[in-house]
């Protein structure tokens, strides 16, 4: 038996075989949407549109009710949100360092990174303060804005120099104090701030540099005075030492002189000068005093 396309008989048969089809399709479609995935490192939020309960459960299936029950997934492991000059590897692409002002009115760009994560416990808050918008979604609204704000207020209370060097790990203690109690409020742990490297504008690095130049030959003009006033010390102490030693040297001399002279006799004079003499007579005459004096040698030798 044939139909027309337009026959009762005809659309009566296409419409029981599309049930069957339509309601296999719902039944697919049903299985499919009974659960999701909580991925490792993340808790899952299970929302029920109807009565407006939350409940959270760990990684792995997490089982809900077709267009009843909505899942939304928050990192408890470890995440880092950066925000670098360099293209390619920040959150963002392009230059998205943050422009930090100082005390002084100056402004430098900063690359930071922040790692933070939720806990079990608190993936219910953040659903709820941000009304279970995806993490990625929250990170680019509320974790961004709330960086660069505490970076920004806590840089502006000191001067350059402090933020880019003598007090940089204290700029960095001070972000991470501030971020903390921000990021708590909202159901998030923040775990650290790491300050990357600082970019001055160019009229900025031209002035650190001189100013760098300027002190490198200060400290070079200061250690070569000191190298000097070192060398004249020395040389002081040198002479000083050769006068004490030249004054020694003289008074020992003098001491010795004067015990020689006080042990001296006519006859130990003589004595030395026999042991000295060769024999022989002075060849010249004359009223020269005798070398020896034989007059004393015999009389000595007349009272033995």
């Amino acid at each position: 038996m044939s139909y027309t396309y337009d026959s009762p008989e005809f659309l009566a048969k296409v419409v029981s075989r599309a049930i069957p089809a339509l309601l296999a399709l719902v039944v697919l479609v049903a299985v499919f949407s009974s659960f999701s995935i909580i991925s490792p490192g993340n808790t899952g939020v299970i929302f029920n549109v109807w009565t407006g309960s939350l409940r959270t459960v760990p990684q792995g299936i997490a089982w809900k009710m077709p267009w009843i029950t909505q899942v939304q997934s928050y990192p408890t492991a470890l995440r880092t949100y950066t925000m670098v000059r360099r293209s390619g590897e920040g959150s963002s692409q392009g230059d998205d360092s943050i422009d930090l002002p100082t005390r002084e009115g100056q402004h430098i760009t900063q690359d930071i990174s922040v790692t933070y994560n939720t806990s079990e416990d608190r993936a219910g808050q953040v659903f709820k303060a941000f009304r279970g918008a995806d993490i990625s979604d929250i990170e680019n609204t509320f974790i961004r804005r709330t960086i660069i704000t505490v970076a920004q207020n806590t840089a502006g209370q000191m001067s350059l120099s402090e933020v880019i060097s003598s007090k940089r790990n204290e700029l960095q203690d001070n972000i991470q104090k501030n971020l903390l109690a921000e990021l708590e409020k909202m159901g998030f742990h923040l775990d650290k701030v790491n300050l990357g490297a600082s970019h001055l504008p160019q009229s900025l690095e031209t002035q650190m540099q001189q100013k760098m130049a300027a002190q490198q030959q200060a400290q070079q003009a200061e250690y070569e005075l000191q190298k000097q006033q070192m060398l004249a010390k020395a040389e002081v102490a040198k002479a000083e030492g050769e006068g004490q030693s030249i004054l020694v040297r003289a008074k020992a001399q003098a001491e010795a002189n004067r015990l020689l002279q006080s042990t001296l006799s006519q006859n130990l004079i003589q004595s030395k000068a026999i042991d000295k003499w060769d024999g022989r007579l002075p060849q010249v005459s004359g009223s020269a005093t005798p070398f020896i004096d034989l007059r004393g040698m015999k009389a000595g030798k007349d009272k033995e």
